[in-house]
C-alpha cells in the first residue's frame, strides 16, 4: 500500500473513531437530559400534590374538624396506620388497595437489613403486621420520629379503590369479610333474609354479595361512614394529611415513577427496587360499568361519602356517573 493511501485510510479510521465518540457522547448527553428533564417534571407533580393539600386543608377546615389541632389531637386509634422504619428514618401510612403489600415487601426488607432481599420475594404471609407502628413508641417518641422522619403515603381515585376492594373481600370466597360484612349486606339488601352462614356455602349455592348491595350498604344512614372497615374508608381518614405534614404523596396511577422518585429521596434507589406492578384489573375505562346497576342517587351519595379524597388528592370528579 503507498503512503498516500496508507495515510488516507489513517484519516478515516481516525475521523470514523472521532465520529463514533461524538455520537455516544451525544447520546449520553440527550438521554441525562431526558433523564433530568423527566426527573424535574415528576418533582414538580409532587409539589403540586403537596401544595393542593394544603390549600384545601386550610381552606375547607370544617370538612376536617378532628385534624384541625394537629396531629398531636389524633387518638391512638386514628394513627395505627402508621407504620416505621428506625433503621432509615420512614414513616409510612399505609392504605389498603393502594399498593399496600408491595410498600410493606419493602418496608420488610428494609427492616431486615443489609443485604437487601428483592420486595417480591416475600411471601405474603409476612407481609402484614411484622412493622413497629407508630403508636407503639411514648408519645415523646412519636413527636420525635414525626418531625425527623419521612413521612409518605401513596392514594389512589376513590371510585377505582371501592371497586377493587369489592373484587378483593366479596368477589371471591373470603370467610371473615362474609361473616363480618357480606352476609348483613345480603339480608339487609339482597332480598334474602336468611343466608348461608359461612362463605362456602354461599359461594358453592352461586350466591354472593352484590356489587351493587355493597353501594347501597356505603350509602345507607345507618353505616358508620366514620369509621368504616379499612379496605373502603375514606383514605384522608387512614392517614389524616391536613393533620401531618407528609414528605412525599404517591398516586397508584403513577406508582413505578412515584416509587423510584421516592427511593431516591430517601437515598435507596441503588439498594432497593421497588416490585413491579402487575396488570390493573380495575381499570379506569371499567369503571362506568361496574356502576351501571348503581342508580342515579346511589352514585351521587356515594360520591359525597368520597368527595375530601377526591379534592384532597386530585382526583377527576366522575361527571359522567353523577350527571347521567
Amino acid at each position: 500500500m503507498s503512503p498516500a493511501a496508507m495515510l488516507s485510510l489513517c484519516r478515516k479510521h481516525l475521523f470514523g473513531l472521532v465520529g463514533s465518540m461524538f455520537l455516544i457522547m451525544l447520546c449520553f448527553y440527550q438521554w441525562n437530559t431526558s433523564d433530568e428533564k423527566r426527573a424535574e417534571s415528576i418533582y414538580q407533580k409532587q409539589e403540586v400534590r403537596k401544595q393542593r393539600l394544603r390549600d384545601i386543608c386550610e381552606r375547607d377546615k370544617a370538612a376536617f374538624p378532628e385534624e384541625k389541632q394537629g396531629w398531636e389531637d389524633l387518638s391512638d386509634s386514628e394513627l395505627r396506620h402508621l407504620l416505621v422504619d428506625d433503621n432509615h428514618g420512614i414513616i409510612f401510612c399505609f392504605i389498603p388497595k393502594v399498593a399496600c403489600s408491595n410498600w410493606k415487601r419493602v418496608m420488610h426488607v428494609l427492616n431486615k437489613g443489609e443485604p437487601y432481599q428483592d420486595p417480591i420475594s416475600i411471601p405474603q404471609e409476612l407481609v402484614h403486621d411484622t412493622f413497629p407502628h407508630l403508636i407503639s413508641f411514648p408519645r415523646a417518641e412519636m413527636k420525635a420520629k414525626m418531625k425527623h422522619y419521612t413521612k409518605f403515603f401513596f392514594v389512589r381515585d376513590p371510585f377505582v379503590r371501592l371497586i377493587s376492594a369489592y373484587r378483593d373481600k366479596f368477589g371471591t370466597e373470603n370467610e371473615y369479610f362474609y361473616h363480618h360484612f357480606g352476609r348483613d349486606i345480603i339480608r339487609l339488601y339482597g332480598n334474602n333474609p336468611n343466608p348461608p352462614k359461612t362463605a362456602a356455602e354461599a359461594f358453592s349455592s352461586g350466591l354472593h354479595t352484590s356489587f351493587y348491595n355493597f353501594i347501597q350498604y356505603l350509602v345507607d344512614p345507618r353505616t358508620n361512614k366514620t369509621w368504616f372497615e379499612p379496605h373502603w374508608r375514606q383514605m384522608h381518614r387512614l392517614c389524616h394529611p391536613c393533620a401531618i405534614q407528609y414528605d412525599f404523596l404517591g398516586h397508584q396511577e403513577s406508582l413505578q415513577d412515584d416509587a423510584q422518585q421516592l427511593l431516591t429521596l430517601l437515598k435507596l434507589e441503588d439498594a432497593i427496587k421497588f416490585p413491579s406492578s402487575y396488570e390493573n384489573m380495575t381499570a379506569h375505562n371499567s369503571v362506568h360499568d361496574w356502576f351501571r346497576t348503581v342508580p342515579l342517587e346511589d352514585r351521587r351519595e356515594l360520591y359525597n361519602i368520597y368527595q375530601e379524597d377526591f379534592k384532597l388528592f386530585g382526583y377527576r370528579t366522575p361527571e359522567e356517573l353523577l350527571n347521567s
